[in-house]
């Protein structure tokens, strides 16, 4: 999960994207990018850090232009920083682009060796976004059928040629020099990608984001959804258009973007983040009617923030008090998205403080969106019994995280899903819950696709194990869990396959 925008208007945009990236900070607190064109001429910062401590005024001063993308990252492999690997990434040959991505490629080993070996391109680093960028720039050359002219029928076939290669999920905003902004999704819509516009005295200005939150602040008016395997290309005169360049597919929208990763303020496919996660709160309100009658329960408190909204509605519709018993240090990260176990379990320490009162004495419902690690759950209940608590019952608004999630969240391996080998009694017992309750996939499904019928599946993974895209093995998830314990021993922190260009084509594909 990565922060995406891309702007095309009539005045700077600097102010604008560096604006936008605050708004979608959520998404990704490891590096921050802005690039700008001005005329043919690209300018770009970027460095690691927060929106607010890359950018300085001498930075934003010197990116000039009336068009740009911007990217704010999140390391899919629970990495520490690599600058190499700030966003946006930026290749001259055939055609001047700067791609800014949010997702992750299933088959990126495998198009690193094609592009070695075929293509003749060279990655700089391991990140799956620069291959993507140079997928995309070989495509182009080949649909302009080396005339390096390029135009809409151009660019939207070589899209349409890197929808054929490109497995995963990803959403990406790309800046084409001299043409102007390109955004397009994955054939199934994994990834959340939304067109904005507004109305000005020169004419349209748009707007392409990760979420609607973004475009709602930055005084845009959301137009709608960027469809799965569709492209939207905007000249730097201001004219769209769009073209579906992939064959229709099943769109299976991110679940875990309304579980977790989004801004209850957004709105994703067509489906209020909001109303979702109360919804969750009514579909675990009524487990716990069915199955957990027997527990005595005197109060319902969230784990700020993401599980607000359901905590609330499930106190209501169990009729027990709805209290808030931590106070949250908004200027400490998100712990999920840290790296490493040990920064996590310090982390929570530094965000999170229980107000006594609400505690002592007490039977305590505590209500998290999800639990994936455990390392969390565990420091807030010991953090509840030093309070006070009498007993600490833990709920989650999402089914157990049993599988990796491979497109585009840090959930790699198994090995470190407190779910994936233990029922919900033997969870609750690693991470010293009294008692432990989770939604029924089933009911998380029901509470989202509800909200906008037209959706008929979703993307789940990491809690059914089934992955859409259809190229997932055994074998891949294997080779991906190995992969990752060597980068430990090695002390690659990054965590990423290197390419190995002795691999046979099939080992490549796993």
């Amino acid at each position: 999960m990565c922060g995406i925008i891309g702007v095309v208007a009539y005045s700077p945009v600097n102010q604008l994207l560096y604006d936008g990236l605050q708004v979608l900070q959520h998404r990704g607190q490891d590096a921050a990018g802005i690039a700008t064109a001005e005329g043919g001429r690209f300018h770009m910062h970027k460095g690691s850090g927060l929106a607010s401590e890359v950018f300085r005024t001498r930075n934003m001063r010197n990116l000039q232009g009336n068009w740009g993308i911007g990217h704010c990252r999140y390391p899919t492999a629970g990495s520490a920083f690599n600058p190499a690997e700030a966003q946006p990434f930026y290749v001259n040959s055939p055609f001047g682009l700067m791609l800014a991505h949010n997702g992750n490629l299933t088959n990126s080993n495998e198009l690193k060796r094609e592009m070695y070996l075929a293509d003749l391109r060279h990655m700089n680093t391991n990140s799956d976004s620069e291959v993507l960028l140079n997928v995309l720039a070989h495509e182009m050359q080949v649909a302009s059928n080396g005339f390096f002219k390029l135009d809409e029928e151009t660019i939207f076939r070589a899209v349409a040629g890197t929808h054929l290669r490109a497995r995963g999920a990803y959403a990406a905003v790309v800046m084409i020099a001299g043409y102007g902004l390109l955004a397009f999704r994955d054939p199934h819509g994994i990834r959340p990608l939304i067109l904005g516009q507004r109305e000005t005295e020169q004419g349209i200005e748009y707007m392409v984001a990760s979420e609607s939150v973004a475009i709602d602040v930055l005084g845009f008016k959301t137009v709608r959804d960027i469809g799965p395997g569709e492209a939207v290309l905007i000249d730097t005169q201001g004219k769209l258009v769009t073209r579906q360049c992939a064959k229709p597919v099943s769109h299976a929208p991110c679940m875990f973007e309304y579980v977790y990763l989004a801004r209850p303020d957004s709105i994703i496919d067509g489906i209020s983040v909001y109303d979702s996660r109360v919804q969750m709160g009514v579909y675990l309100a009524e487990k716990i009617k069915r199955e957990y009658s027997h527990l005595k329960i005197d109060v319902v408190i969230p784990i700020p923030d993401s599980s607000r909204s359901s905590a609330m509605e499930l106190a209501s519709r169990l009729g027990l008090p709805y209290r808030e018993g931590f106070v949250k240090n908004r200027y400490i990260g998100r712990t999920f998205i840290m790296p490493g176990q040990a920064v996590r379990r310090k982390s929570v320490r530094q965000k999170l403080n229980a107000m006594h009162q609400e505690f002592v004495g007490k039977n305590v419902l505590l209500v998290d969106d999800s639990i994936v690690r455990g390392t969390t759950s565990r420091e807030i209940i010991n953090m509840a019994r030093e309070a006070g608590a009498t007993q600490v019952f833990m709920a989650s608004a999402a089914p157990p995280v049993r599988f990796a999630n491979v497109y585009g969240i840090d959930m790699p391996s198994r090995t470190e899903l407190i779910a994936a080998f233990r029922d919900a009694d033997e969870v609750g017992a690693e991470i010293g819950a009294d008692a432990m309750i989770y939604q029924d996939i089933e009911d998380l499904k029901k509470a989202v696709g509800d909200l906008n019928p037209q959706i008929k599946q979703f993307e789940c993974s990491c809690f059914d194990g089934v992955y859409v895209t259809g190229d997932v093995t055994s074998e891949y998830l294997d080779a991906m869990e190995d992969g990752r314990k060597t980068a430990r021993k090695s002390g690659d922190e990054d965590g990423e396959q290197q390419l190995d260009l002795n691999l046979m084509p099939e080992e490549a594909q796993n």
